[in-house]
């Protein structure tokens, strides 16, 4: 099986000059404002703007740490949380 993989590990994949977790944002804000429609067009505006000044203060791969913490998306590779021993 192939895969694409970034050259760098400091260059992850974009399109344009957004990142996947911008797209996501953006994506998100989109169904929202087509599904319910009237002020919430300014979500395409609002929300991804304010997720990517939130993006700037915090290092790489806050939000995927974040979901994790919160439960919702696994961490597949790491060990667990509470794991207190670690053989190497």
């Amino acid at each position: 099986m192939q895969c694409r993989f970034p050259q760098y590990l400091t260059k992850p994949f974009q399109v344009l000059w957004f990142e996947p977790d911008d797209l996501a944002v953006m994506t998100s804000s989109l169904i929202i404002a087509n599904q319910f429609g009237g002020y919430l067009w300014l979500l395409l505006i609002v929300l991804p703007w304010g997720y990517s000044h939130l993006k700037r203060q915090y290092p790489r791969g806050f939000l995927r740490h974040l979901l994790y913490f919160v439960g919702i998306a696994p961490m597949k590779g790491y060990p667990t949380f509470f794991e207190s021993h670690f053989q190497e």
